[in-house]
């Protein structure tokens, strides 16, 4: 059995990590570096950069920190905001990613996904799917969560599954930053459809979250950021319980 992965996620705005609730009123969460720094001494299995950031000029001087992560730290790094094209994927490669990963460009072009892939392969393409419920049906969304989407979340997460993509980053905008625990019910109805990989994400607010997203949710992998930015748990303590629930993970 494949061990269970515990990912931090650094939500980058301005040259600063930040934190919100259903992805609005951020705050600031500390240094990009001196939290990546920690996440490595930890030992998490990965880290996610997202740059939220909307303009060209804030990207260029994201990659710049991007660089200067991927030169302190030893796990891989998957890279995400703004990746639209092959060359910006590339740009992301060559400034220490290991993965990149795509939202709203892929709704908008999915080609993208598979260019991508064929260019750098399956295992470097993540593609995060921003879900919101509406009435009974999850609905993804681009832009950060400002614009709904055609596409249901089960569709849309079998689609970039056939173009190529390695791995889905599932947020449930629900849940994101409320601490609730994750959505468990799109996590697993997407987990039992897919064989790709599945990563966690929005709503981890206690340790016990991090199990249920395993058990009940299926996850390959648990995303969070506020129980870890803040120090509420150390990556450590987060493996240690869920090993002593029966999940497996690295230690």
């Amino acid at each position: 059995m494949l061990a269970k992965r515990i990912i931090p996620c650094l939500d980058v705005r301005d040259g600063r990590v930040v934190k919100g609730i259903n992805f609005e009123g951020l705050r600031d969460a500390g240094s990009i570096l001196e939290q990546a720094k920690f996440y490595n001494d930890e030992l998490a299995d990965e880290l996610v950069f997202l740059d939220i950031s909307a303009s060209i000029e804030s990207r260029r001087t994201t990659l710049e920190e991007v660089l200067k992560v991927s030169e302190e730290v030893f796990i891989p790094l998957t890279v995400g905001g703004g990746i639209n094209s092959v060359e910006r994927a590339r740009d992301a490669f060559l400034h220490g990613a290991d993965k990149v990963s795509v939202n709203t460009a892929a709704v908008y072009d999915p080609e993208l996904i598979t260019r991508i892939a064929e260019k750098f392969g399956s295992q470097a393409v993540v593609v995060a799917i921003d879900v919101k419920k509406i009435g009974d049906k999850y609905i993804v969304h681009t832009h950060s969560g400002k614009e709904l989407t055609k596409y249901e979340a089960v569709e849309w997460a079998n689609m970039v599954q056939d173009l190529g993509a390695g791995e889905i980053l599932l947020t449930s905008m629900d849940r994101d930053g409320t601490k609730s625990g994750y959505d468990n019910e799109i996590l697993c109805e997407i987990s039992a459809t897919v064989h790709i990989p599945v990563i966690a994400s929005g709503g981890a607010g206690n340790l016990e979250h991090l199990y249920d997203g395993f058990s009940k949710g299926h996850a390959d992998a648990a995303l969070a950021a506020s129980i870890f930015h803040f120090r509420q748990y150390s990556i450590r303590e987060a493996k240690e319980y869920l090993r002593e629930r029966g999940i497996e993970v690295r230690l």
